[in-house]
């Protein structure tokens, strides 16, 4: 009997170890009230970088914020979503034309999820060859849904041309997106659709129009802090100044 409780304790530890090593394909945390902010991977450059998206549950139905990077996980978000809350996703829309954002939008209009995008970034994702949306925003939009409203905002030019943000103005959620980098950012990363002389113009538009946000969402860093558009803002100037 020693013998048998031994062993069994000794797989036991294995298998905590083991499990510890797996990283989950799909995470999801929860940021305030009805808002959750899930994460994805993909690799890039040799590195497994997170991509973070958020949704919102309202009385409606459930709102989503980009999709999924990893086209694995389509699927099992909207399982965890609807296994969680008792919701389905009514509605998606994406901040700018970049796969990181607009990968799932096809898979999700086939599952009868209306798909959002500005006009700009429909026409860059046709340019592309990347995911489209059913349904186009021509200027910068109010969205009322179940007991939320929302707005989504066209700054200028950035980390890509068409990059936009989102705002919560009651619960005062700053959605950047990819325009906005994390407080710890070294760099403001991938500029190869990047207006770099705009950049900082960009994000200053942004924090004029949304002075005082409680959180700031980034798309591939900690979402914690609300020093990230300063701290953007500040590498988008020292960039500037290079060029």
């Amino acid at each position: 009997m020693r013998v048998v409780v031994l062993t069994m304790a000794f797989l036991f530890s294995l298998t905590g170890v083991f499990g510890q090593a797996e990283i989950p394909k799909l995470v999801i945390s929860h940021l305030t009230g009805d808002f959750y902010i899930y994460t994805t991977y993909n690799t890039y450059e040799g590195s497994r970088v997170p991509a973070n998206g958020m949704y919102l549950v309202t009385s409606n139905g459930v709102v989503m914020f980009d999709t999924p990077w990893d086209t694995t996980q389509f699927q099992p978000l909207l399982e965890s979503i609807k296994l969680k809350h008792k919701k389905t996703v009514i509605m998606c829309i994406a901040t700018h034309w970049h796969s990181d954002r607009t990968e799932g939008l096809e898979y999700y209009r086939q599952q009868g999820i209306k798909t959002f995008t500005t006009r700009l970034t429909d026409k860059l994702s046709e340019k592309n060859g990347k995911k489209r949306a059913e349904y186009l925003i021509d200027q910068d939009t109010t969205f009322t849904m179940g007991q939320y409203a929302f707005e989504t905002y066209y700054p200028g030019e950035g980390h890509t041309e068409d990059n936009i943000v989102i705002w919560f103005s009651r619960e005062k959620i700053l959605y950047g997106g990819c325009l906005i980098k994390g407080a710890e950012a070294e760099n403001l990363g991938y500029l190869g659709d990047g207006n770099v002389v705009e950049y900082e113009k960009t994000l200053k538009h942004v924090q004029k129009k949304y002075p005082d946000p409680k959180f700031i969402i980034v798309s591939h860093h900690d979402w914690n802090s609300v020093n990230a558009l300063r701290h953007s803002i500040k590498l988008a100037g020292e960039l500037k100044s290079r060029n």
